[in-house]
């Protein structure tokens, strides 16, 4: 199998040749954990746990290693903190708790490695000397930077010129740097705020940095895949390239690099700053992970996914045919090699393309379920092709009736299989006045009961 990713660096798509098949390594940008994250952090999320899935198909489980970052360390953090009068590890506990639990939520296999900059300042501090003794940067008035000018390709990552970046960026400007672009690799703290100690006094890191020293400890440099969202390529991303190369004379720092579209809200990017966000934690009380999962890969993962109610309900409801399907064909065991045809999972090995493999899928539930109507032969090797690319896709993870009836407690399961039993009685014995009751009563508790040839089933309907 051949996989092709879209370089931002090359501006193109190119094969996907890692530098050892038994040791791909990918790094992508994670959470900084001062709140709960909103719907549009997680589409990287989402999306590279895809691009996870895949290579672990491709390679094998052990051979991928996939690192996800959370900074520990930022002003909103400290923020957040004193406003509470709790330690800061508090805050960022807290909310690192709570994002895990969202990205398991929608599907999301744990990273390889989850490194945080509280417990990665040594390497930090080690590289930031590197970056000094190689003459890519410079100590002044209790920081050190990173001269821009050092670095010959800066700015190619993100195809601008350095006037460009400057004029594009939110560049401090301070006495001590030698060029405006020059970015901060360590700060001195601010009164109350975390420090730690360093040959240039006690402070703590630049966010840059923080990423390239990270890469560095958990993977190695360089690394065959850096993932994140568009927003990121600059400057944190040519930033960090800038960085990485300087440190280790290796000019490749990332093989390939992948950005994320962004997930808007109306005609403007989701984003905290702008108050527009939706919580995936509050989502998620609204509707399953697995929709949400699916709303989230609707687009192609390049391209900017437009957050409305209409592209969730749409995800419901193809998951409900899907789980449908498979609720109808429950007594047929998947069988045959679980290796999917080269034409099935082609969609996600041409750049991920979600929408297509969707189709995909789609059409193999469409498949089992003929053959399970007609009890024509082959629904078993169909059922176990629907499952892989599910599978890789990180969808149909759920027992169908589950699925459908994921709104009701126990007592409320047993009320309702007390009132199809006692239907099915009514209508056998063709009391149907007493059926019409039974089902009132269903309809009154948001239950939808569906009648099939292997009897009837039911779900929780959503609530209008």
């Amino acid at each position: 199998m051949t996989l092709a990713l879209y370089d931002t660096m090359a501006r193109a798509k190119r094969p996907f040749v890692p530098r050892d098949p038994r040791r791909v390594t990918m790094y992508v940008c994670g959470p900084t954990v001062y709140n709960y994250a909103h719907i549009g952090n997680f589409r990287p999320v989402v999306v590279f746990d895809l691009l996870f899935r895949v290579l672990r198909r491709i390679y094998g489980d052990q051979a991928v290693l996939y690192a996800a970052n959370v900074t520990d360390v930022d002003d909103k953090i400290n923020a957040k903190a004193q406003a509470e009068g709790v330690p800061i590890a508090a805050v960022t506990d807290r909310y690192l708790e709570a994002y895990n639990a969202d990205a398991a939520a929608l599907g999301a296999l744990p990273p390889t490695a989850q490194p945080r900059v509280t417990e990665t300042m040594d390497a930090i501090i080690k590289m930031i000397a590197r970056l000094v003794d190689n003459g890519a940067a410079y100590a002044a008035e209790g920081h050190v930077l990173f001269d821009t000018q050092a670095y010959g390709d800066y700015g190619k990552l993100s195809g601008r010129s350095l006037d460009d970046m400057i004029a594009g960026a939110r560049v401090d400007v301070a006495p001590y740097k030698r060029h405006p672009a020059d970015f901060v690799l360590w700060k001195p703290s601010k009164p109350g705020e975390p420090q730690w100690e360093s040959p240039w006094g006690s402070g703590r890191p630049g966010w840059h940095i923080e990423c390239s020293a990270m890469i560095e400890q958990v993977l190695g440099l360089p690394i065959d895949i850096h993932g994140g969202g568009i927003d990121l390529v600059f400057p944190h991303h040519e930033n960090e390239r800038a960085q990485g190369v300087c440190a280790t004379h290796d000019h490749t720092y990332s093989n390939f690099w992948l950005h994320n579209g962004f997930l808007n809200f109306g005609d403007e990017k989701m984003s905290k700053s702008l108050g527009n966000v939706t919580l995936a934690h509050d989502l998620l009380k609204q509707a399953p992970g697995e929709a949400i999962r699916w709303a989230l890969l609707s687009a192609h993962y390049r391209q900017p996914l437009a957050w409305t109610e209409d592209v969730l309900t749409q995800a419901r409801n193809s998951l409900d045919h899907l789980y449908g399907v498979l609720q109808r064909a429950r007594e047929i065991e998947p069988g045959g090699s679980d290796k999917l045809a080269e034409d099935q999972i082609a969609p996600l090995l041409d750049d991920l393309n979600t929408p297509q493999a969707m189709t995909v899928l789609k059409g193999l539930a469409n498949d089992l379920d003929r053959a399970v109507r007609k009890g024509a032969s082959g629904a078993s090797e169909i059922k176990q092709d629907l499952m892989a690319l599910a599978e890789v896709m990180g969808f149909l993870q759920a027992d169908p009736d589950a699925w459908f009836q994921g709104g009701a407690d126990d007592g409320l399961k047993t009320q309702i299989e007390a009132l199809i039993v006692a239907r099915d009685a009514a209508r056998a014995a063709k009391d149907w006045p007493q059926a019409d009751r039974i089902r009132a009563e269903l309809t009154a508790l948001n239950v939808e009961v569906m009648d099939g040839p292997a009897g009837a089933t039911w779900r929780i309907k959503e609530q209008a």
